[in-house]
């Protein structure tokens, strides 16, 4: 049945399959699959592709499907969507077959892109410079003046180069006739990009024979240009052989786009900051990094305007870096796109293009725009207003804008109610709306349920300027598609996206990102910079980690105890209390009326979604931390921190209610915490196996270090300060907590000795959960990181003991008159101080650089 249902023996079959399982695209729309005047037979380039489907042909297209899905999964490919009812974070989403682009239509597309492209750079160069287009009437001064993205601090400012866009993004679409039309412009800070490749990374491989056999144009080349551009354009006050430091600036990871800056910045090699990593001093950008301020020559930013440099800007923003626009100004700094382009973005824009064309240029527009009438034009609304059931009514400004924001109407499918309202809505407030024509999008193809659909389709391409002067325009880019029934396209509604492939008759262009064979002298000077708030975030990853880990062991081991009945005594009891409150695992006070109520608290905060402290909390720090610094994590070790969070909600899920199910629940939280300690040796693992030994790594490790002193330390606190150690129970606890019984039984079996005991959890640095073993570590990481000489030590290595832990098994096995083991507990204290005081100075030293003013002293 499949073989007749798929058949795949020869080309012709492959043809008629992909004709039988086509379902025709709307009366109206344009069909990319097939052509009418062929007698609706499958366009040529679309029979070539499934003609080179391979072997298999359609019968493993649901495979291929699930890899894609699988691959999305496994790269953490993520869309953050603020009001989806799931969530904010959604995970891509990318149909199998691709968007196709014949060579002939591709050419057109080229040279009117380029040409759009040029005459957008220019327009922007006129309103901030000689402002010809505003006092020749050809632009209105209402709609660049009244628009948010006008910036009036940079009025006479010219960027590197006359350049102020560097990107544009250009949305198109294809009418019912197959001519194509923008209808829309992105210059403020064009997204898509990073996307557009990981379509091209995923899709490209699944039909590897037609992608070839289609002559399918590589991207690479226009992302090397892009890069070669920043280099061109930056400030060339640099020393001889020393390149300039480019950075990608990101809202931060609440940003919906954020997965894609941090691939484009790994993918580009490009330093990822947000606005807090950078200063301005004297006029000139500066990262804050772990070993200083490193000067910064260029900025691909991710941010818009209005957010970038809160001075000049919008003072309420915590996102941008204050005095950017000053450095702008100063010539130290190239920012692309250059602050204040987005007034192109108004649709109001494309009405006047054309005329604008004729005068900067001197050339009609090869490339149209959708017919669009800026309703602030009398003239212009009384002649179209007649006609707002067949136009679309777009908002002429961003939501920024008072009374702006509203999504676009279609006033096709709007009631006669709706109408008289936007009418009157019009009347009141005539510039903040602009009537475009309504433009039924062509329907591409998607694979889906073992059918070929018709779905509403829309490309964004992109021009990205070579910094001479002219443009290369990426050859494939973002295609996106609705989902059933829907006569617009967009991600946040439920779209899709699309690989988008351009072919050529010519030759293909094979260059590739990788780099070229490295030199000794490149090889010497190739250091990945760490920002200080990449590296706080590493530093407390690391403690984070150690935490959580800390918690479960300790949360296992607790409970295990209640089961048994091992807390039944005083001091036991007393001890395990405090052992769980110093770590977070319930809150102060605890209640210790009884080893029943304690363990039912223990439970009840174990499940607490709220809890400020304990697992779930330092699971939540846990992935915050990890958050931040996505860039410098791999997609399995990202996803096995998000895992461990969402697996330990989801196993206990139903915590306990009442007392009535008390030894349920704490089965169950023992296997809850089980299965978490599995995660948690994973994502251990990944750490210490998988990151790049950098400064940043050596941060995550001694934040490690330093949090496992302190824990271990307190817990050698708890158990030896009302000597509950002496209990059986208690010293079989204390090598529990430590992680190290197995090794005690190997070396001693059964004896239950404290001298034994200290020796193998204080003083033995092959015991790596030992406190000289933990100390030992710390202090080598230290010197490492600090680039300590021996014979002049960092100061912070001083708040440890200078070798092993200055102590003697004989001094900590002393007993004063009371019966305490004074020693052990003077060094337990002096080993947590030391902990919080590398702590407080590690971050104190490397995690901020705030100037130092000068301070008035009054008698």
């Amino acid at each position: 049945m499949a073989s007749m249902l798929f058949p795949t023996e020869a080309s012709q079959d492959a043809v008629a399959t992909a004709l039988h399982l086509a379902l025709a695209a709307r009366t109206g729309h344009y069909d990319e699959l097939r052509d009418a005047a062929r007698g609706k037979a499958l366009r040529q380039h679309w029979q070539s592709f499934f003609e080179h489907l391979g072997p298999a042909g359609f019968s493993d297209l649901d495979e291929r499907a699930d890899a894609v899905a699988r691959q999305i999964r496994e790269n953490g490919i993520t869309y953050n969507i603020y009001a989806d009812a799931d969530g904010p974070t959604r995970l891509w989403s990318l149909d199998l077959l691709p968007f196709l682009i014949p060579d002939h239509e591709w050419q057109g597309l080229e040279a009117g892109l380029t040409q759009r492209a040029t005459l957008l750079n220019r327009i922007v160069a006129d309103i901030y410079g000689p402002q010809h287009l505003l006092t020749e009437g050809l632009v209105p001064s209402a709609l660049v003046y009244g628009h948010p993205g006008y910036l009036r601090p940079l009025c006479g400012f010219t960027p590197p180069g006359d350049t102020y866009l560097h990107i544009v993004a250009f949305d198109l679409a294809r009418a019912p006739d197959g001519k194509w039309w923008v209808v829309s412009q992105r210059t403020q800070a064009p997204s898509g990009m990073g996307y557009a490749l990981e379509n091209r990374l995923a899709i490209s491989n699944l039909f590897n024979e037609a992608f070839h056999e289609l002559r399918v144009q590589h991207l690479a080349a226009s992302y090397r240009t892009m890069v070669d551009m920043l280099y061109r354009l930056s400030p060339l006050n640099l020393a001889p052989g020393t390149p300039p430091r480019i950075v990608l600036l990101t809202p931060g990871p609440y940003n919906e786009t954020y997965f894609e800056q941090t691939f484009l910045a790994r993918y580009l090699g490009l330093t990822l900051v947000e606005g807090g990593d950078l200063t301005v001093r004297d006029n000139q950008l500066f990262l804050k990094s772990l070993h200083g301020l490193e000067r910064v020559h260029a900025v691909l930013r991710r941010l818009d305007d209005d957010f970038c440099d809160p001075l000049e800007l919008r003072s309420d923003s915590t996102l941008g870096i204050p005095g950017l626009l000053q450095a702008m100004r100063a010539g130290n700094v190239l920012v692309a796109n250059s602050l204040g382009t987005s007034f192109l973005e108004s649709p109001a824009f494309n009405g006047f293009l054309p005329a604008i064309a004729q005068r900067l240029m001197g050339e009609d527009l090869t490339l149209p725009s959708l017919a669009s009438w800026w309703c602030g034009e009398e003239a212009a609304l009384k002649q179209v207003l007649p006609y707002l059931s067949t136009l679309v009514i777009k908002p002429t400004y961003p939501e920024r804008k008072a009374n702006a924001a509203f999504e676009p109407i279609i006033g096709a499918y709007a009631s006669p109610e709706e109408l008289e309202e936007l009418r009157e809505r019009i009347a009141a407030d005539p510039d903040a709306f602009t009537l475009q024509a309504y433009l039924p999008l062509s329907q591409a193809p998607v694979w889906s349920g073992g059918h070929l659909l018709p779905r509403a389709a829309m490309v964004r391409m992109f021009a990205v300027a070579d910094g001479r002067g002219s443009w290369s325009i990426v050859p494939g880019g973002l295609t996106r598609v609705g989902g059933r029934d829907q006569r617009v396209v967009s991600m946040q509604s439920g779209g899709s996206s699309v690989d988008t492939w351009v072919m050529t008759s010519g030759v293909v262009d094979m260059f590739s990102m990788l780099p070229e064979q490295l030199s000794p002298e490149d090889l010497s000077q190739k250091r990945r910079p760490v920002s200080s708030r990449s590296a706080e975030n590493m530093f407390w990853l690391g403690r984070y980690t150690e935490r959580a880990d800390t918690g479960v062991r300790l949360g296992r081991l607790t409970l295990e105890r209640f089961g048994s009945g091992a807390v039944d005594s005083g001091e036991m009891f007393v001890a395990v209390a405090r052992l769980c409150e110093r770590n977070g695992l319930i809150p102060s006070p605890a209640p210790m009326e009884s080893p029943r109520a304690f363990e039912q608290g223990l439970l009840k905060y174990l499940a607490d979604e709220t809890a400020t402290m304990g697992v779930r909390y330092n699971l939540r720090a846990l992935a915050s931390s990890a958050g931040q610094i996505r860039d410098r994590l791999s997609p399995d070790h990202w996803r096995l921190i998000l895992a461990a969070g969402d697996d330990f909600t989801a196993d206990l899920a139903d915590g306990p209610d009442d007392d009535d199910r008390a030894d349920y629940s704490a089965l169950r939280a023992q296997e809850a915490l089980q299965r978490l300690a599995t995660r948690l040796s994973a994502i251990t693992g990944a750490q210490a196996d998988r990151m790049t030994r950098d400064d940043g790594w050596r941060l995550l490790t001694i934040g490690r270090q330093t949090e496992r002193l302190s824990v271990m330390s307190r817990s050698l606190d708890c158990l030896f300060t009302d000597n509950a150690v002496l209990l059986e129970s208690g010293f079989a606890l204390l090598l529990d907590v430590f992680d190290s019984t197995i090794t005690y039984r190997a070396y001693y079996q059964s004896r239950h000795e404290i001298p034994v005991l200290l020796n193998l959890l204080v003083l033995d640095e092959d015991n790596p959960r030992s406190l000289a073993c933990i100390a030992a570590e710390l202090r080598s990481e230290l010197a490492r990181f600090t680039k300590s000489d021996p014979s002049r030590p960092d100061p912070m290595l001083a708040l440890l003991p200078p070798e092993g832990l200055g102590v003697t098994l004989s001094s900590l096995c002393e007993r004063d008159a009371d019966g305490r083991y004074g020693a052990v507990l003077a060094l337990a204290a002096q080993l947590t101080r030391a902990a919080s005081a590398i702590s407080d100075e590690i971050g104190r030293r490397y995690f901020s650089h705030a100037i130092d003013f000068p301070r008035a002293v009054r008698a």
